[in-house]
């Protein structure tokens, strides 16, 4: 499967875009009675991707005293103990869930928007050539921390896997999240018979799954072709942007007033759709983490920019500020007090005000 095409079917149903739906290797979208969508086999509407693991759950050993079981895997991997065997559970559910659509409401739209646009940029890093190596591995290790906590998961599942190299690991046990998700399938596709009352798929489907969750893992660790934004009339540079990070930071970094004209222009149109929302999002966020992650003192050039239309500059630093806490994040690594930015805060809106001051 290209990953490629199910990230624009995912996108189209997301964001309502009214595209034509397209193939995607065995797998289609279908609708949830709560009004979200997941991935079912093309074959059957009974069973979603996302599902197919849920009666497959360990027991959670932090319940019990004195755990007298084993992992699945354990033969597998020595090293493994029952609780690792919950995080990579958790993991495995986390990643499987990158493609499933939830309706949004004012209590998920934050961390909605997060953990997708955390995917996203872990697809573009290693292609990005504008920051130097130490760089790129600050803002993985962001990315990730957000895909995760946005999801959400557990504190323990938060820190419990790290990158080496390309590889995305457990730390503890330094076992290969790509191992163990090739180990998890094959185990289950041959021991289907032990645990038919858990598994209602068969084995060609579990191998399906393992195909797929296995293309996720690979665009988290940068590892396959980045993903990209799809096009839409009137947001041309606005997704060459979004699509490709080094052309951002070099506009940014040589012609500012350009950059920040694109935005401007963006603004006053009223052809609204939620996908053109959600790619100025986009853009914004991107400002946040690869201009203001490095260089905070540059938001003085925006606010400066829009200060003569303070209703837009409203806008601009609101959205900033509030459709996700990056900047909170990126505050704290720096010890930077947000206070100090009086002609920022200037601009917050109640929700803002809540969040930083």
């Amino acid at each position: 499967m290209k990953l490629q095409f199910l990230y624009n079917e995912y996108l189209n149903l997301k964001f309502n875009r009214g595209l034509p739906s397209t193939p995607i290797g065995g797998f289609e979208y279908g609708l949830l009675e709560d009004g979200g969508a997941a991935l079912f086999f093309a074959e059957r509407n009974d069973e979603a991707f996302v599902e197919w693991t849920y009666e497959l759950q360990p027991r959670d050993a932090h319940y019990v005293a004195s755990p007298d079981w084993k992992p699945v895997l354990a033969d597998s991997f020595k090293q493994l103990d029952v609780y690792d065997e919950l995080v990579f559970y958790y993991l495995l559910f986390t990643i499987n869930a990158t493609t499933s659509i939830a309706k949004i409401n004012p209590y998920n739209a934050m961390n909605d928007f997060m953990k997708s646009y955390g995917f996203f940029q872990l697809s573009q890093l290693n292609g990005v050539t504008g920051l130097n190596e130490e760089q790129r591995l600050q803002l993985r290790d962001f990315f990730f921390f957000f895909y995760l906590y946005a999801h959400p998961v557990n504190e323990e599942t938060l820190y419990a896997f790290s990158f080496r190299g390309h590889d995305l690991i457990h730390t503890k046990t330094n076992i290969h999240v790509e191992h163990y998700v090739t180990a998890y399938h094959d185990y289950y596709s041959e021991h289907l018979d032990k645990h038919k009352d858990q598994i209602f798929i068969a084995p060609p489907e579990i191998q399906a799954c393992q195909d797929l969750t296995l293309e996720l893992l690979r665009s988290i660790e940068g590892k396959s072709a980045k993903l990209e934004m799809p096009p839409e009339e009137g947001l041309e540079a606005v997704l060459r942007l979004i699509n490709d990070a080094d052309r951002f930071m070099h506009m940014h970094s040589v012609d500012k007033t350009t950059l920040f004209g694109i935005m401007s222009d963006f603004l006053p149109d009223a052809r609204s759709t939620p996908y053109r929302d959600h790619c100025f999002r986009m853009l914004l966020q991107n400002y946040a983490c690869y201009v203001l992650y490095f260089e905070f003192e540059q938001i003085h050039h925006l606010v400066d920019y829009f200060n003569d239309t303070p209703v837009w500059c409203e806008r601009m630093i609101n959205s900033l500020f509030t459709d996700a806490i990056f900047i909170q994040k990126i505050l704290r690594h720096h010890r930077i007090d947000i206070a100090d930015y009086t002609n920022v805060i200037a601009f917050f809106n109640e929700e803002a005000r809540r969040i930083y001051l």
